[in-house]
């Protein structure tokens, strides 16, 4: 209905200049000429004498208005006589012209009055066809793949880090997509799918643009949900024009992001039902291996949900490989940072590989993240470099939040956070097979009131028994500590018991470290896939269940006098920490072994530590709610 505004200005134009020629122009009667030509002045006159009519016509001036008139009159002898004896009288100059009706152009007249009818229907019609065809283009395009080309990719290998096995698995590929013909005359099939799993941040997206820019080859993009529509019938089509674009550019590259939002599971049931999804994933299947062929296409696919797909997916001759994109260790994280650290000014103090060591578990995505709040930190407190302290700043800030500066402890609550924390510092310093404190604070981030950051003596793939235990005594410490010295508790221990129940209860049923024997007794702790999961009932009886609850009881209980004992023994050492936490707020790793060796912490050290922080928490006796009070004390390992 775009065309409709035109069609109404165009309307009201016809419509003023209509009006104006009908008030400006007269058709007079005989005696109303005779009128005119007897009190008007008429300035010019056309007369065209035919057999049986003359008609008239010409212009007379009333006053200051101009008026066109016309006028017919019977032809007679007597009549034209008398008429062009007043016509030449009052006339005259040279203005009257007698014209024959005979020598009129007719053709002039008719296109005269039917172009513009003509042009007004031609463009009634030219509107209306480009509106039908936008409507039939767009119900066509409705059903095109949405998969986006990209061209000259910039991104290479040396861009990626923190995944040199994965490349290694890659490269073959590259060298696939460049020359086929050798892999074909040699008789091997290369991969027509590989799967890259791994949790979110770790680099897949990156790694399909880097084989691609490595390969110099067209790079097609889709997102699984881009399939998916509400009609029936319409993911498919999307699919069969994805494949028959990629066949006219091979050879070519496919990448799928979040393939299990179409890739999942068919006839799951409650969750997982949906017919426009199952033939979408149906002729997904049919082009990557059916009745077609697909030569010189390579598809790769991300997801960090493999376990919801279709068997048939992940079948060979669809997707043969799967690489599985891990975090990154120590070495991975210091060359990510390497990276993502070439377009940003770093003070000369400041160690890449220290704060790789400082930050286990982190993706790649955080590691940038951590960088960038670093660089953002530095602006902020007008530093014409990155240091070591906006680093620091930037992994508590992408860790736990940034610090509350509006929220203000009295002082009994600021000493029982101390406590808390203090309690689970002391554990880290003298439980075997506990993670070593790096850094204890009781400023609030977050929806914590402090934490501790503690980290493993060595990054391992696997946990043994006692390092799970001393697990969950580093999170019962808290709660130790504030019955030892408060004799009462505090809501501040939530998420510490919520953690270490989880540990407890995935040591009995899922890793066999209890009197019940090496026997699972659920599949997994990921999420939920409700289509398969949500019916599932359990595989163990109502007296196995009681038996789970009573060893996870016991290892609770085992850990939690474990950390009264410790806490006992080592009372002083836990006041000490206690009294320097609410002077100064945090202490790092060196502040804690000066403590341990001499039970103070130096006036020169303590300035050091509380320089950059304590500004930004200042103990007021300011009663707080009792709902902050429950978010401000639970603790972050």
């Amino acid at each position: 209905m775009m065309w409709l505004p035109y069609l109404l200005v165009a309307m009201c134009i016809y419509s003023l200049l209509a009006m104006t020629s009908t008030n400006n122009n007269k058709a007079l009667s005989y005696d109303q000429f005779m009128e005119v030509i007897a009190t008007k002045d008429v300035v010019a006159a056309e007369v065209s004498v035919d057999t049986t009519v003359v008609d008239i016509s010409g212009t007379y001036v009333d006053g200051n208005q101009s008026y066109t008139f016309t006028a017919r009159i019977p032809n007679t002898d007597v009549q034209v006589n008398e008429l062009m004896d007043i016509l030449e009288e009052e006339v005259g100059n040279g203005q009257l012209k007698v014209i024959n009706p005979h020598a009129t152009n007719y053709l002039v007249t008719i296109i005269s009055n039917v172009l513009p009818l003509v042009l007004f229907a031609g463009f009634a019609f030219f509107m209306f066809s480009r509106m039908g065809a936008n409507s039939n283009n767009k119900a066509f395009e409705f059903s095109k793949s949405r998969a986006r080309l990209e061209g000259n990719i910039k991104v290479r290998f040396k861009d990626v880090a923190g995944c040199d096995e994965e490349k290694e698995e890659m490269a073959e590929l590259i060298d696939y997509l460049r020359s086929p013909k050798k892999f074909v005359k040699m008789g091997a099939r290369i991969p027509k799918g590989i799967l890259m799993v791994g949790p979110p941040g770790t680099g897949k997206t990156l790694l399909a643009k880097a084989v691609a820019g490595e390969a110099d080859v067209p790079f097609y993009s889709i997102s699984g949900s881009d399939f998916v529509e509400m009609f029936v019938g319409v993911g498919a089509s999307r699919v069969r024009d994805m494949f028959k674009k990629a066949q006219a550019t091979a050879p070519c590259m496919i990448f799928i992001d979040e393939i299990d939002a179409v890739g999942r599971q068919r006839g799951a049931g409650v969750g997982g039902g949906h017919d426009e999804r199952e033939q979408t994933l149906n002729q997904l299947l049919v082009e990557m291996d059916g009745i077609g062929e697909n030569t010189g296409i390579v598809i790769i696919a991300a997801t960090n949900r493999p376990d919801v797909l279709d068997p048939a997916l992940l079948r060979p001759g669809r997707f043969d490989r799967q690489i599985t994109v891990n975090l990154p260790d120590k070495k991975g994280r210091k060359e990510i940072l390497e990276v993502h650290a070439r377009n940003k000014k770093f003070a000369a103090d400041v160690d890449l590989e220290a704060l790789a060591t400082r930050t286990p578990g982190y993706s790649g995505a955080d590691l940038a993240n951590v960088l960038n709040e670093a660089a953002i930190m530095a602006v902020r407190r007008n530093h014409t470099e990155i240091t070591m302290d906006d680093l620091d700043e930037a992994v508590d800030r992408v860790m736990s939040g940034p610090a509350k500066k509006s929220r203000k402890y009295s002082p009994e609550e600021k000493r029982m956070v101390a406590i808390h924390e203090a309690g689970h510092a002391v554990i880290g310093l003298f439980v075997t097979d506990a993670n070593i404190v790096q850094k204890v604070t009781i400023i609030p981030r977050g929806l914590a009131g402090g934490y501790n950051l503690m980290l493993p003596k060595e990054e391992r793939m696997l946990s043994t028994r006692n390092e799970l235990l001393a697990h969950i005594t580093s999170f019962l410490g808290g709660r130790v500590a504030e019955e030892i010295c408060l004799g009462e508790m505090s809501t501040g221990a939530s998420n510490d018991i919520e953690r270490a129940t989880k540990i407890a209860r995935e040591m009995v049923m899922s890793y066999g470290m209890s009197s019940l024997g090496p026997i699972q007794y659920e599949h997994g702790t990921g999420s939920v896939f409700l289509g398969r999961d949500y019916s599932s009932s359990k595989n163990y009886s109502s007296q196995v269940a009681f038996e789970i609850d009573n060893e996870v009881r016991k290892i609770i209980d085992q850990c939690y006098n474990q950390a009264k004992e410790t806490i006992n023994a080592h009372r002083d050492v836990l006041d000490n920490i206690v009294r320097e936490l609410v002077e100064h707020e945090t202490l790092t790793k060196e502040d804690l072994d000066y403590i341990l060796e001499h039970g103070v912490l130096e006036k020169k050290t303590a300035s050091v530590v509380a320089e950059p922080v304590v500004e930004e928490v200042k103990a007021e006796e300011v009663a707080v709610s009792e709902e902050v009070k429950v978010e401000e004390s639970k603790v972050s390992e």
